[in-house]
């Protein structure tokens, strides 16, 4: 299976920012509204189903012995054409 990437953004943001975003992201889910993405002259529109899988993953990359980089690492990701997913999260 081949992977396309739709749109991508990575930049330097502050955490109240960052907080502001996945507050919006977090709306549109809960509204049912679309999903749009933009950066500049980049944007896609995706149209997430009612019970998408959602992924949380923490991992640290680098040496086993030193320090390294930290991210946590949010996913929403359906078949298109699917609207079923059956597993419940919980984060504290």
């Amino acid at each position: 299976m081949t992977e396309e990437v739709l749109f991508e953004s990575e930049r330097v943001h502050t955490r109240a920012e960052i907080a502001a975003y996945l507050r919006s992201v977090a709306d549109a889910l809960e509204r049912g509204d679309d999903l749009t993405l933009s950066a500049g002259a980049e944007s896609v529109t995706l149209t997430p189903p009612s019970n998408p899988t959602f992924e949380v993953k923490a991992e640290r990359e680098g040496p086993t012995d030193g320090t390294g980089e930290l991210s946590v690492e949010f996913e929403l990701e359906w078949d298109e054409g699917d609207d079923t997913a059956d597993e419940r999260l919980e984060i504290e």
